[in-house]
């Protein structure tokens, strides 16, 4: 007598568009639903894929499938723990557990399997007790390493400016270039020396 909620996905709104107006009034239903996120969100399965994928790995999120399709049924009857549901006469009927389902508790009791649940109490166990590691305690843990400054977000250093009321710049700014004015002038070159010369 657990809270329940009807959910889809978008794979499964996506199937009920491509198939027209015969099934619009399941469209309309479906998308009243809570809608999960698929691994199908770029690339969009068929719905019964998409249902498949979504209760793989021991199901984890302990979703019952409530399906008219056959072959889904029969699929889903091979993994063990997952319930299933269908419509007869306007009746939503919760289908017998399956032979698979009914061999694994078995086993389960059996002590020859451990189930999804004592696997994740065990492991809640290992972490309190320190016997595992959790990675994510081991991140919050992590001690940021201690360095300098961000180097944009600081100022450049500012050249120190020279004194100007220090004589040597003083000097320095009142020397000029001294330049000889007075040109020179060059005896000419006889006119006997230049036959000789050419």
């Amino acid at each position: 007598m657990g809270e329940t909620q009807l959910c889809t996905t978008r794979c499964v709104l996506k199937e009920l568009e491509t198939l027209g107006q015969e099934l619009y009034g399941a469209k309309l239903i479906a998308q009243k639903c809570q809608v999960r996120n698929c691994p199908h969100f770029k690339s969009p399965v068929s719905g019964s894929e998409c249902l498949l994928s979504m209760v793989a790995e021991e199901n984890p999120h302990h979703y019952f499938v409530a399906t008219q399709d056959q072959n889904l049924s029969v699929k889903v009857k091979k993994t063990p723990g997952i319930p299933l549901m269908f419509i007869i006469q306007n009746t939503i009927v919760l289908d017998k557990p399956s032979p698979r389902t009914v061999a694994f508790v078995k086993a389960v009791e059996a002590g020859q399997l451990v189930s999804v649940h004592e696997k994740q109490s065990i492991k809640q166990l290992k972490e309190e007790q320190g016997l595992v590691r959790n990675p994510e305690l081991r991140r919050r843990r992590k001690k940021k390493k201690v360095g300098g400054p961000n180097p944009l977000s600081c100022l450049k250093k500012k050249k120190k400016a020279q004194d100007t009321k220090s004589p040597a710049s003083e000097k320095k700014r009142k020397r000029k270039r001294i330049r000889n004015r007075s040109s020179r002038k060059v005896p000419p070159v006889p006119s006997e020396q230049q036959g000789a010369e050419g």
